[in-house]
This record gives structure tokens, sequence and C-alpha cells, in this order.
């Protein structure tokens, strides 16, 4: 299937529309010259009216790690942006609910076949980290992003950069003095890389 057809299917599916609170519109950044590969939950709702994915405080924190600006973030030849669950998902008892559980089967494996140059997989979430370090899901997020090392330069696991996670940075201090740095330099080699 050719890139085209593929983001059409994916921009036009239903698959779990009715369980969906506000309907389908599923939320991606997909070009398969991408060289970074951003994994995280589901659109949250500022995102599902927008349909621009980060387009909230989440997305201004996550571009402050890779130190990046909203023109080489979006840039779909740059950073393809992948949640486990293209929908907003709708709220819980204690901020959205999961991913919908059809999305990954249904379409991440075509997805990720389809993106041959992907240098570094950013991991967001315990059900991006199931997924994409399905060894480490028994893991609490503090022991899995301490042990960042094990997996660079491939894949990081990162906290979710919600504002909800303010208290986890604040007690770990250790992530912004010494992961975002790493973070960042990657990122800019890669993408010079790829420039170059």
């Amino acid at each position: 299937m050719t890139q085209n057809n593929l983001l059409t299917q994916v921009s036009n599916c239903v698959i779990c529309e009715p369980q969906l609170p506000l309907g389908a519109r599923p939320v991606v950044q997909f070009n398969p010259s991408a060289r970074i590969l951003i994994a995280g939950q589901a659109p949250g709702l500022k995102v599902h009216k927008t349909g621009i994915p980060f387009d909230d405080a989440s997305g201004q924190r996550l571009r402050q790690w890779l130190g990046l600006d909203k023109d080489d973030f979006y840039d779909a030849t740059k950073i393809a942006i992948l949640p486990m669950g293209f929908c907003y998902p709708g709220k819980g008892k204690s901020g959205d609910l999961p991913p919908r559980k059809e999305c990954a089967p249904t379409w991440r494996a075509e997805l990720l076949a389809a993106l041959p140059n992907i240098k570094l997989t950013i991991v967001l979430g315990k059900y991006a980290q199931a997924y994409h370090l399905p060894h480490t899901k028994h893991l609490p997020l503090t022991e899995l992003v301490k042990s960042w090392r094990e997996y660079w330069p491939a894949i990081l696991p990162l906290p979710h950069p919600s504002p909800r996670n303010n208290i986890w940075l604040a007690k770990n201090p250790w992530f912004e003095r010494d992961v975002v740095p790493k973070l960042c330099d990657a990122v800019q080699s890669i993408l010079n890389r790829e420039d170059g």
C-alpha cells in the first residue's frame, strides 16, 4: 500500500467510533522520510478539536525537551507522531480514558513498517511502553526512565510531558539535568545528518 493510501485509510478510520464520545478524528503525523518517532498515548480534547498533534501544554514541554521549534516538530519528513490510539478516547475519573484497544492492532505494525528511516523512538506513557518495550511493562515509570541508557540510542522512554507530571519532574531533577540534554543533542544530530 502506498503512503498516501495508508494515510487516507488511517484518516478515514471509524473502527471504534461508536465508543468515542466526540466521534472519530484520527490525529497522526506520518511520512516515510521521518527520522524520529514519537509514540504517545492518545489525543487529548484540545488536540481533537484542532486536529494538530501535541497542540497543547504537553506539546510545548515536549518540544522543549527535544530542542525543536514548531516548524521542525511539525515537519512530517523529520518527525512522525503515532499515538497508541489515534482518536480522543474521552474523559475518565482521573484524566483521559486509555487509548482505544482497536487502534494499535489495526494500524500500528503497518505504519511502523512504512517508516524505514527511524533512528530514535521516543516512548511516552505506559501504553506506548507496553507496546514498544513489552519486557518492561511491569516496571514503574521512574525505574524505566532511570534505566534509559539500556535502550539508548534507539529508544528513549520518557515521562509524559503533561503538566500532570510536574510533581514527578520536581521529585526527579536528574531527568531534566541528565536525560534532556542527551535527547536534545541526539535529535539535532539525527536531523542534521538528514539535512546534510
